[in-house]
């Protein structure tokens, strides 16, 4: 069995093509750390579970779609309790903090946080930071108690705020050593782990035991390897209230087509899943799948069509569709990201202006834009089970001394994901994959896509379910590449 490692990922080789993608430990850096007996030994809710503690050598394969001479691939380490933990109960200070937009579950996670630190592991205080990364160095401290957050699980939004930006690494471990804070979980996005990577990146530099853990955090659904993010159950179930209005609103009219513009920068996740969950819609328009709109086969051709045949029409397009047809904006927002044009505005408009020449169909448009309702509400019942365990597992891992790594459902189990295999890059919706040919089936819209671009599409694009995610795929998930040395940021 041979072993590589770097900074963010250590990667251990087996037999069979077995390749682990291992995270970090405090003891990589902190030589002979001492141990103690996990409290839960001891918690008489948890006496009567058989094998509770994770075996250190538990790991989950990334792909589980195999066949009989294929190599066993990539695992990572399985989250969950150890025998062991490297922090005495009286000596942790732990912080939370909340970075980037709003999604649904936040609270439920500073809430899980908090209780598992105290009734798994007797820490009764957490330290919240106050207003994103910035609040490090710039804002007071919440102190967080049990009872103090016991209900926020009911309300929308995050109880410390949240902030876009403000990331300074060397003022943030500053700050980190100067409170005392010895575990720093992070609730954010793909950009937020980039700046939890830098923060963890800069503690071990400087030597001091300090565990950072990584909560992601995507209501678009776009961070890579993992299942699904928090918060997007959620936001596909809301959507389907702003869907079934536009429904109402067009099957009412002449004519009628309603225009329901969904979260989705460079994913169409929730756009898809809406659509396939409602039934409803009539066409749906994601980033991924580029269209056009005048002349055959364009979405004008289509959209008279559907008219003629069925009295009205629903479409769903992701925020970030079509933005090659909008006026270029180089605009970046604190997180730079690009700024996007109001494409549900725009598409709308110009779905107007075509009807509207003489001898076109007379038609009654309404637009629905529901993104910042559906960002603040609650999670529901799914997301808030969900993000319970993300929550524990991160304590799980900090307290076992683990750091450098983001909690993640795999294939069903929950995981400890290093890094940089978080944010090398954005999962996207697959075009030429299974799920886009059962939306396609659903709405019974063509696929927009000329021969050329359907061969390029195919060429190009491979489904994640079916990376081949041996050996040779250990340094940065993709295929071909094997560059485990590699300190990917």
């Amino acid at each position: 069995m041979g072993s590589q490692s770097n900074s963010q990922m250590k990667v251990v080789e087996g037999e069979f093509g077995y390749v682990l993608q291992d995270v970090p430990h405090l003891t990589d850096y902190i030589p002979n750390l001492p141990t103690y007996p996990n409290p839960l030994r001891s918690n008489p809710a948890y006496s009567v579970v058989k094998q509770y503690f994770v075996d250190m050598d538990d790991s989950v394969p990334q792909k589980i779609v195999i066949h009989k001479d294929t190599p066993r691939g990539v695992h990572f380490r399985r989250a969950g309790p150890r025998q062991k933990v490297y922090f005495a109960s009286e000596e942790v200070n732990a912080c939370i903090v909340t970075c980037g937009g709003l999604c649904p579950g936040l609270n439920t996670v500073i809430r899980e946080i908090v209780h598992s630190l105290d009734y798994m592991y007797g820490v009764g205080e957490v330290l919240g930071i106050d207003g994103g990364y910035k609040g490090f160095y710039s804002k007071n401290t919440i102190t967080l108690t049990p009872k103090f957050v016991d209900n926020i699980h009911k309300r929308g939004g995050t109880i410390l705020g949240s902030s876009r930006g403000g990331h300074d690494t060397m003022k943030i471990v500053d700050s980190i050593q100067d409170r005392g804070i010895n575990q720093v979980y992070i609730i954010g996005g793909d950009g937020s782990q980039k700046g939890a990577a830098a923060i963890y990146e800069e503690v071990r530099k400087r030597g001091i035991k300090v565990a950072v853990a990584g909560i992601p955090k995507t209501i678009d659904n776009d961070i890579p390897v993992i299942d699904k993010s928090f918060g997007f159950d959620t936001a596909v179930e809301e959507a389907q209230r702003a869907i079934n209005a536009a429904h109402v609103e067009a099957e009412s009219a002449e004519n009628g087509i309603g225009v329901v513009k969904l979260m989705g920068r460079y994913s169409g996740f929730i756009a898809m899943y809406a659509t396939l969950a409602s039934r409803d819609v009539d066409c749906c328009l994601i980033p991924e799948s580029p269209f056009y709109l005048e002349g055959k086969g364009g979405l004008f051709e289509y959209i008279e069509k559907t008219l003629k045949e069925n009295g009205h029409m629903v479409i769903v397009i992701a925020e970030g569709a079509a933005q090659d047809l909008l006026s270029a904006k180089e605009e970046q927002d604190a997180s730079g990201n690009k700024q996007l044009q109001d494409v549900g505005l725009w598409i709308s408009q110009k779905i107007k202006e075509n009807f509207s020449e003489q001898g076109k169909l007379p038609i009654t448009l309404k637009h629905i834009d529901p993104t910042y309702m559906i960002r603040a509400i609650p999670s529901n019942a799914s997301d808030n089970v969900y993000c319970t365990l993300l929550a524990q597992s991160a304590v799980h891992g900090a307290m076992a001394g683990f750091s450098g790594f983001t909690c993640g459902l795999v294939n069903g189990r929950h995981t400890y994901i290093p890094f940089n295999r978080i944010t090398e890059q954005q999962n996207k919706v697959v075009i030429t994959d299974r799920m886009w040919a059962r939306l396609l089936s659903s709405t019974n819209q063509p696929s927009f896509l000329s021969p050329k671009q359907m061969e390029e599409a195919k060429k190009d694009e491979v489904p994640q379910s079916q990376l081949l995610d041996d050996a040779t795929n250990c340094g940065d998930g993709k295929t071909g590449k094997k560059g485990t040395s590699k300190n990917t940021k």
